[in-house]
Parts: structure tokens; C-alpha cells; sequence
């Protein structure tokens, strides 16, 4: 680690799940991965009860770079026995949102270069008290963002999307999609793609909410009516931005050399093709933040817990865009 270059912060996710291990395993990888220095929050006795790696307990930030060559270093945050993997409670639950409380906190602050969050469970975090649709929008808050200001894009190596719309029902999509909506998206990803990703003239891609696009209206005028109205707004603005695609021909290998992120009305319209491309490698990356905040696109697997056959793709391609993006911001900001 460079002199003046700060670690990573790893918040540990629900401990009852697959979080300890795939951190275990990404400090194993450093070398092949390339990863910049980070620590984990949390509760150091689910990392030794792995026996995976060796562990070091860190009492400041600082001392994350001298012992991470030798020992995964860990900031213990939370006192217990630990987790029993696979059968999560609510000390569990306490644990995860003291872990992401504090790691937000001290990148906040400047302490740590970047946030990498493990998987929680949001029915046990609820039950804590946790009281947020989910951990985008707790960072969000916690960096002094508007909920609706904070963008979640998925990455993958060939694919990054954007959801305009995220976890509510589908026949409520239409109402919420409004040419605000879409030009504040579409703003947000511009900025990403120069600040984060260092694309000086970013190319956008919106997906048509209907099948066809509409065709022309015949299957629904939300393209014409709203869509397309955005997207002149966002072209008076200088941002290079598609008109409405048909989906399902936008997310072939020809198609998407054609853009830098795709633009899509609804959840699933952007996670499936994310997913079945990079399904063991995409990242949550949350848009708009003063810092940088990346996470494994998957959930806690509690199912698989405790049984080192959990895979840390996703844990460690996390790493790695939170440190392409630092890099980026700097070349920005100057």
C-alpha cells in the first residue's frame, strides 16, 4: 500500500452466513487478485472459528496496511461467542448492522479508502430494529444522501446495469417511471461512468419498458409518451443516450459494445441479464455517494454456510471495482 493510500473497510455481513468465509478466502487471493489492503468489522471470533486464515485484531484503521501481507486484519466491533453458520439470530443481526454502522463511519470519515459490504439478512436486520428497504439505502442516509439519490448499478467484466426502478411490484413500474426518474438516472450514470470508471464520454443505453419498445405505440405508449421526452432533455444536456431498445435484443455480445451501461425501467429487466453473465462475479456499486461503496452481488446463503464451498468471485471482484473506482475519483477530482 502506497504511503498515503488508505485500507479498505469490509463491514462482515450476517456472520451466520457465507460473509466470514468469502472475506477468509478473498484475503487468500490477494496476491492472484490484486487487492488493495482491507480489514474487516466485525466479530473477530467468527473469523478464527473458520480456521482459514490467519487472523489479526487491529484496535485503529491505520494498522491495516502492516498486517494485512501476514493476516487477514480484523477491527473487532461487536463482543460474543460468534455465529453458528448456517443458523443465524439475533445477536447475528447485531453484529452485521454494528459492523456496517462503524465501517460507514470511518470511510466517512476518511479513515478507510472505500466500503466493501457483506451480505446481510434483512428479515433478521429488521427485527433489530433496522428499519431501511436495504443496505443502499442505509449508506445513502448515513453519507447525508436522499434515499432516491442513491443509484444502484450491477457490474459484471462485459455488463453494467442500472434498474430505474428496484424493488417494488411490476404493474406499480409504470407510475414510478416519470421523466424525472429517468433523467436523474441517466445524470447519475453519466457522472459514474467519467468519475468512477474514467470513460471521458460515456454512452448510455435505456431499455424500452414494453416488449418492442412499443413498437411505435401499438403495445403501449410509455416509450413515446415519457421515455422519449427524457431522452431529448438528456441529449439538450450533452449526454449520449440511445432512444428506447427493444430488451431483448440489447444484451447480445455485439449489442453491448455498442454502450457503457444499460438504462433499464425495471429490476429484473437489468438483473437478469447481469446475472446470467456474471452470476459468480457481478457487483452492487451504489452511484452518487461521497465515497465509493461496491458489495457481492448475491445474498447471505445461509444454506451453504460452514461448508468452504462458498464461492468469493463476487467478494473479490467487489474489491477490485471499489479500488478501479478510488483510483478513478482521483484522476477526477484533479
Amino acid at each position: 500500500m502506497a504511503d498515503g493510500e488508505k485500507p479498505f473497510v469490509i463491514s462482515c455481513g450476517d456472520p451466520a452466513g457465507i460473509g466470514p468465509e468469502i472475506i477468509n478466502k478473498a484475503w487468500l487471493q490477494r496476491k492472484e487478485g490484486r487487492l488493495h489492503p482491507f480489514f474487516v468489522a466485525g466479530n473477530i471470533a467468527d473469523f478464527k472459528a473458520l480456521d482459514l486464515a490467519p487472523v489479526a485484531r487491529i484496535s485503529d484503521p491505520a494498522e491495516a496496511g502492516r498486517a494485512f501481507s501476514s493476516a487477514l486484519p480484523v477491527f473487532n466491533t461487536h463482543v460474543g461467542a460468534g455465529a453458528t453458520p448456517g443458523a443465524p439470530k439475533l445477536d447475528d443481526a447485531q453484529c452485521a448492522l454494528h459492523s456496517l454502522e462503524i465501517a460507514c463511519g470511518l470511510t466517512r470519515s476518511g479513515d478507510t479508502g472505500a466500503v466493501v459490504t457483506a451480505p446481510v439478512s434483512k428479515s433478521q436486520l429488521y427485527q433489530v430494529g433496522f428499519r431501511y428497504p436495504g443496505q443502499t439505502e442505509f449508506v445513502s442516509e448515513r453519507c447525508g444522501i436522499a434515499r432516491d439519490n442513491a443509484v444502484m448499478m450491477l457490474a459484471g467484466p462485459s455488463l453494467r446495469v442500472i434498474p430505474m426502478t428496484t424493488h417494488i411490484p411490476l404493474k406499480d413500474v409504470p407510475g414510478h417511471l416519470t421523466q424525472d426518474l429517468i433523467v436523474a438516472r441517466a445524470v447519475a450514470a453519466d457522472k459514474a461512468m467519467k468519475r468512477n470508471f474514467g470513460i471521458a464520454n460515456p454512452r448510455l443505453a435505456i431499455a424500452g419498458l414494453n416488449p418492442h419498445a412499443g413498437e411505435d405505440g401499438n403495445l403501449g405508449d410509455e416509450e413515446r409518451q415519457v421515455m422519449q421526452p427524457a431522452i431529448e432533455q438528456l441529449r439538450l444536456r450533452g449526454i449520449v443516450i440511445s432512444d428506447p431498445m427493444p430488451a431483448d435484443t440489447m444484451f447480445h455480445e455485439e449489442a453491448r459494445a455498442k454502450y457503457d451501461v444499460a438504462l433499464c425501467p425495471y429490476h429484473d429487466q437489468a438483473l437478469v441479464p447481469l446475472k446470467t453473465l456474471h452470476f459468480y462475479d457481478g457487483v452492487n456499486m451504489t452511484l452518487g455517494l461521497p465515497i465509493v461503496r461496491t458489495s457481492p452481488d448475491h445474498g447471505t446463503a445461509f444454506n451453504i454456510a460452514g461448508k468452504n464451498i462458498a464461492d468469493p468471485r463476487s467478494m473479490i471482484a467487489a474489491i477490485q471495482m471499489a479500488k478501479t473506482a478510488v483510483s478513478n475519483r482521483k484522476k477526477y477530482k484533479n
